[in-house]
């Protein structure tokens, strides 16, 4: 069955919006994994729009779920932001997935160029898999920098899927799907396990996890905005009762 990760930053993003601590990072953390989660997925920038470091710490003392931090490895310490690889060196999450953001991106919107950028990202993905944390790097459905993850040897990709979303939305999926089935196949074929997420919801979740081998996906902003009509217990066990419907089902795209 294909894992589910509940994103936070949103929550934390509603949170900041006030000074009085509500809602609680840590409290939408324990519901979500009450509710049948399997994971808890931040984004710590460093402008802390949302997620903050002492979230982080906090998270990393009570989860008993998988935690998984994303970012951009290469953010530097400013003001109150100790570093991103600061962040995780700390915490030692059970995985790690490596994002190419710039700081005034209002959400990641490209993966990874390894062809250009394969070379700095190397000794950090040694580093992290050295200290025992499962890596992944954010990637777009392209096969040659998905040949080139592999030759970098993390432990995952994780497919940035807002193309796929979009493809749903617009009527027009099937050519979009099937560049994310060869991507995910390509991925496998060079020993990376795949994830996914960006802009996965209850409509478009069920296919695309028809797509052989996707081990997680990583939901954020369409959850939260689910739980704002159905609640957020009731949201994610919407979105886990797809990942295990499909799994039954036996669906192989």
């Amino acid at each position: 069955m294909t894992a589910l990760s509940v994103n936070l930053n949103k929550i934390a993003l509603l949170r900041n919006a006030r000074d009085i601590g509500i809602p609680s990072v840590a409290g939408a953390a324990r519901t979500c994994v009450a509710a049948g989660a399997h994971g808890i997925t931040v984004h710590p920038r460093p402008d802390q729009r949302h997620i903050r470091p002492a979230d982080v710490y906090e998270l990393a003392d009570m989860l008993t779920v998988e935690f998984n931090i994303e970012g951009n490895p290469f953010a530097e310490p400013g003001g109150t932001y100790p570093g991103f690889m600061a962040i995780v060196r700390e915490v030692r999450p059970a995985q790690c997935t490596l994002v190419p953001d710039d700081p005034g991106q209002k959400t990641s919107d490209h993966g990874w160029d390894l062809i250009a950028d394969g070379d700095r990202v190397r000794p950090i993905v040694d580093e992290l898999k050295a200290l025992g944390i499962r890596v992944s790097l954010f990637m777009d459905p392209v096969l040659e920098q998905i040949e080139r993850a592999g030759e970098l040897a993390p432990d995952r990709i994780e497919l940035y899927t807002e193309a796929y979303a979009r493809a749903c939305a617009e009527g027009d999926v099937e050519a979009v799907f099937n560049r994310y089935a060869r991507a995910a196949a390509k991925a496998r074929e060079v020993g990376l396990g795949v994830n996914a997420g960006h802009d996965l919801n209850l409509d478009n979740l069920a296919r695309f996890c028809a797509i052989p081998g996707i081990l997680e996906v990583s939901i954020g902003h369409a959850l939260v905005s689910d739980a704002l009509e159905m609640g957020l217990a009731t949201a994610v066990r919407k979105y886990v009762e797809i990942l295990r419907a499909e799994s039954a089902g036996g669906s192989d795209g």
